[in-house]
This record gives structure tokens, C-alpha cells and sequence, in this order.
């Protein structure tokens, strides 16, 4: 029987299942229930903005999206959105997805921190970022049904979460201090890593290479 919260049906497809299975053998309850939640506000943002994401693609994106913080999926040498973005590739052509399938979850995870961009794009990208921004930084919450608030949180509470994600967030990239450039990122190591100075655009433009 198809899973219904808040109204919105959750994949159980062969391949949302084994996505479920996968993220919660492999990551954290904190990743587990926040993209969960994040699948389901996106849904119910998509109703508001009018657009209707395939619902197997975006539940995959969420699933994903924050695997680049935790190991096996975080590297050192890239953000840690392209980690998770390369590990929901990998994950969709192994169950027979197109590139171009592929290429759009990979973009709705590459790109789900950076404001305004994702709305601009396919559907899914943009209810990702919807769906993100609704459970981190609480935008949109008046576009939503208390209601379905509660049911949503019902079924993936989030307790402690504002600290929790922050600490997740300070853990999954801290060791790459670099990939946090020109990135949201940077805010948090400049909040909780002591001594980090976030690079400078203008310094980066001016000590550039070329002459003047």
C-alpha cells in the first residue's frame, strides 16, 4: 500500500526502495529524516508554485542530497553537494536511468544550496531547493497547511534539528575548507571553525595573476 503524509504519496517503486534501504543502512537518522522531509515539502511547495516534478526523480534528489557529508559518499576534494550529486548518478544509472534522468538530479543536488538558480530549471531541481529551504531555513512555511506541517513532522520529527544540521554541516566539509568558496558553506565554518577566514572574491580579483 502506497505511503500518503500530508497527502502526498511516497514512491514505492522497486527503485525508491531501494533508495530508502540504501540511505538508511548508509547514513545518518538526522539524513534520514531530514530528506525525507525534504521530498515531502517539496511536494507540497511544487502545488504552490504549480509545477509538478516527477515524483520517483525528486524523491531520489532528496534522499540524496545530503550524503556528500557523510561517509562512504564525502570526499575532500569537491563541495560536498557535487559528492552527493555523483553518488544519485552513479545510484540511477546502476537501475537503468538515461543520462539526461540523471543529469537532472544531479543538477537539483548540485545546485541546492545556491538561491534563485534552481527555480529557474526543471521541476525536480526546483523542488529540491523548495524542499530544502522549507526544513533548513524555514522559508515558505505559510505557503503550507499546519496541518500538513504536523504530519509531515509527525512522521519525521525533527528535534534538536537547527543545531544538529548545523553540526553536520561543520563536520562534512571543515576538512575542506576550500570547496566552501563563494557558498552559504562558508557562513557555517566561519560560525563554528575557530581561525577560518572565508576567501575573499575581491582579494581573489585584485592578487589575481594578471597585470595591470
Amino acid at each position: 500500500m502506497t505511503e500518503n503524509i500530508a497527502g502526498v504519496d511516497v514512491p514505492d517503486s522497486a527503485l525508491a526502495k531501494d533508495a530508502t534501504e540504501l540511505i538508511r543502512d548508509t547514513t545518518t537518522e538526522l539524513i534520514y529524516h531530514h530528506s525525507r522531509r525534504v521530498f515531502l515539502f517539496g511536494s507540497l511547495q511544487s502545488r504552490a508554485f504549480g509545477i509538478t516534478p516527477d515524483p520517483e526523480l525528486l524523491y531520489v534528489a532528496a534522499l540524496f542530497h545530503d550524503t556528500g557529508l557523510v561517509a562512504p559518499y564525502r570526499g575532500t576534494a569537491q563541495r560536498f553537494e557535487m559528492d552527493g550529486a555523483d553518488a544519485a548518478r552513479e545510484f540511477l544509472l546502476s537501475h537503468g536511468f538515461s543520462r539526461p534522468e540523471t543529469d537532472v538530479v544531479w543538477t537539483a543536488i548540485a545546485l541546492h544550496t545556491t538561491p534563485e538558480v534552481p527555480y529557474g530549471l526543471d521541476p525536480v531541481t526546483a523542488a529540491t531547493t523548495a524542499g530544502v529551504e522549507t526544513d533548513v531555513l524555514g522559508l515558505r512555511l505559510d505557503a503550507i497547511q499546519s496541518g500538513d506541517i504536523d504530519a509531515v513532522t509527525a512522521a519525521h520529527p525533527r528535534p534538536n534539528f537547527k543545531a544538529q544540521i548545523l553540526r553536520a554541516f561543520t563536520d562534512g566539509f571543515a576538512d575542506r575548507p576550500d570547496t566552501t568558496f563563494g557558498t552559504v558553506n562558508a557562513d557555517v565554518l566561519e560560525h563554528f571553525v575557530p581561525g577560518f577566514r572565508r576567501t575573499d572574491f575581491v582579494d581573489v580579483i585584485e592578487n589575481s595573476a594578471w597585470p595591470e
